[in-house]
């Protein structure tokens, strides 16, 4: 974890999205806290994420996504020597 990263702010940040039960609650939390660019950039790297696990190419992924190469060789990145978040969720999401 980034040392940085860890502070009060962002804590209080996580607990309150742990407490989200509902997608249309995410919906309604994620639209007062984050621009419209803001939620539509995040969920592009996910999605970027998603197609690099699926072994996408770089030209497939920018097609699609309309993501830049840099964007998605930064989520590459984050793919290969990250946290391992992305895999977490991904393995969640497989075993729902």
């Amino acid at each position: 974890m980034n040392k940085k990263l860890k502070t009060d702010a962002v804590d209080h940040l996580f607990q309150a999205v742990l407490c989200l039960q509902t997608q249309e609650e995410c919906y309604n939390f994620f639209e007062d806290l984050c621009t419209v660019n803001e939620l539509l950039s995040l969920s592009q790297r996910f999605e970027v994420a998603s197609m690099l696990k699926q072994h996408r190419t770089y030209l497939e992924i920018a097609e699609k996504t309309g993501a830049s190469t840099a964007t998605i060789s930064r989520v590459n990145r984050s793919l290969n020597y990250g946290n391992d978040g992305y895999d977490l969720i991904f393995e969640r999401l497989d075993s729902r």
